[in-house]
């Protein structure tokens, strides 16, 4: 079991599987910023691990949630009471959802946001090395959340340090502050949810300090996952009853010399050239 480098992380496995047996047997992994990320944009990888003999899913959460938004019974909860809250909430999802492991890496938002701090790239290249896992979920590099996407940096920069036989085989990169819906239809990945939505919307639900709290994203997220599949496809009936969408970020650790930047600023002047390009046929 790597040594997790913040004095607060934990390392839970919720069958009491040995630590390192559960990192061995993960096959997806997600590493996000916050408790409840994970629910939000790896469902799919959930969805396709839960109850599997040969595929297991294991949650990392770099942060330890502190700031987050307070209503109702949680109003008056201090920053550290709420870290406590969100942590047992995080541990609640892992049980209900059968992952394998959900690692608590604890860090705080601003060591998080430092590019020159080695803790989180550090812990996340223990982990990864120790898992392999063959899929891996981020959040995508166009979320408006400072911290999501700083996660998400971190975590390409620990997978770029691995030995190329040591990376996972794909990395998507989720909807959370930010949907994908602009992205061109060829370069979304899609994933259809057809089973289990009642699972879905359970481990969103168990986030009570979110719901309660002020923030929906319990409703929220369902309702973005049916509007993806209502509006995927304009001239033909839906394909499922959710769908999911990702940006591919595989390229960014199958040749660590690309410039992340670029990468984004591609998908981004690509969506604006569909746009031009559909004016332009219809304008007089």
């Amino acid at each position: 079991m790597p040594n997790l480098r913040h004095p607060n992380a934990e390392f839970f496995v919720p069958d009491g599987t040995d630590a390192d047996a559960a990192l061995a047997r993960t096959t997806h992994m997600a590493v996000v910023a916050h408790p409840d990320d994970c629910e939000i944009m790896a469902i799919s990888g959930i969805l396709e691990c839960f109850q599997q003999d040969d595929k297991w899913f294991t949650s990392i959460v770099v942060t330890d949630g502190k700031g987050s938004p307070r209503l109702g019974v949680y109003e008056r909860y201090t920053d550290d009471e709420m870290v406590a809250v969100r942590r047992q909430e995080t541990k609640k999802a892992a049980v209900l959802g059968g992952y394998s492991a959900t690692g608590l890496l604890q860090w705080s938002s601003k060591v998080t946001k430092d590019p020159v701090a080695r803790e989180v790239i550090d812990d996340l290249k223990d982990l990864v090395l120790a898992a392999k896992p063959e899929v891996m979920y981020c959040h995508n590099l166009a979320d408006k959340h400072d911290t999501h996407v700083a996660s998400a940096l971190r975590l390409i920069a620990a997978l770029r340090e691995l030995p190329a036989e040591d990376r996972p085989k794909t990395l998507y990169g989720g909807e959370v502050w930010r949907d994908l819906d602009w992205l061109t239809d060829n370069e979304k990945i899609v994933f259809k949810l057809t089973e289990h939505d009642g699972l879905a919307q359970a481990l969103l639900a168990v986030f009570d300090s979110q719901v309660v709290g002020g923030k929906r994203y319990d409703l929220a997220t369902m309702g973005r996952r049916r509007a993806n599949a209502t509006y995927w496809e304009s001239h033909g009936v839906d394909v499922a009853d959710y769908l999911d969408f990702s940006m591919d970020l595989t390229p960014l650790i199958a040749d660590p010399s690309l410039d992340i930047k670029d990468y984004l600023q591609d998908r981004i002047n690509r969506f604006a050239a569909d746009v031009a390009e559909r004016l332009g046929k219809l304008l007089a």
